[in-house]
């Protein structure tokens, strides 16, 4: 990932999404320090685009306020990926985008990105993907990318997500690398309070996977 991701990404206009890093030091800081704790993860999970009450609000991807802080809106969304990720021991190995970064919607709603919005947001995943291997999330991502998909645990796929994901990246004899042990639901918490906290850091070059 090239110099200052974070900033270009807080500069660039989206096609008509809200660009929540544009005008929130928080949320840069938010994020660049979640891309360096990520930047030896050799899995990208890639859906669609930030939700209202996720993104939008926390600006980590697929990731809600209520997760970082304890406090603010909740996600159903979040709230499984997440879990999924803890109960299968994969949260480590795992970083999580959407093909557009910038919320399309309203504060009270989500919509769709636009393929011209896709097409706009590409040079910032092209950076994110890297030499990492990729996993879709939901038909729209799958579409665009490629490769392994698995449901959007929204809409009643909860269920469907975490199989698939276990499907793809612990029991597929094809899976580029051997997950950890599972780690407790608690101990992930931990490491969502500390992208809250922590001091902002300079994003690093991927690292291919191990």
């Amino acid at each position: 990932m090239e110099a200052g991701f974070v900033e270009r990404l807080a500069a660039a206009r989206i096609g008509g999404t809200f660009n929540q890093y544009a005008a929130s030091e928080l949320l840069r800081e938010r994020l660049s320090t979640y891309l360096e704790s990520k930047a030896d993860a050799p899995i990208v999970l890639v859906a669609e685009a930030p939700g209202y009450r996720g993104t939008r609000v926390s600006g980590i991807p697929l990731t809600s306020e209520r997760q970082l802080t304890g406090s603010g809106p909740a996600e159903a969304t979040a709230t499984t990926v997440h879990r999924a990720l803890a109960e299968l021991g994969l949260a480590d190995d795992i970083l999580l985008w959407n093909l557009v970064p910038t919320h399309p919607g309203t504060e009270t709603s989500n919509r769709p990105p636009t393929r011209g919005e896709i097409d706009a947001a590409a040079p910032f995943l092209a950076e994110i993907l890297c030499s990492r291997r990729v996993v879709a999330v939901g038909r729209l991502a799958q579409a665009r990318l490629g490769g392994p998909y698995v449901r959007h645990p929204s809409h009643g796929g909860a269920s469907a997500f975490r199989s698939g994901l276990e499907s793809v990246l612990v029991t597929s004899p094809a899976r580029a690398f051997v997950p950890d042990p599972v780690r407790s639901w608690s101990a992930h918490s931990r490491r969502l309070a500390a992208w809250s906290s922590s001091p902002s850091a300079a994003t690093r070059s991927c690292s291919p996977p191990r």
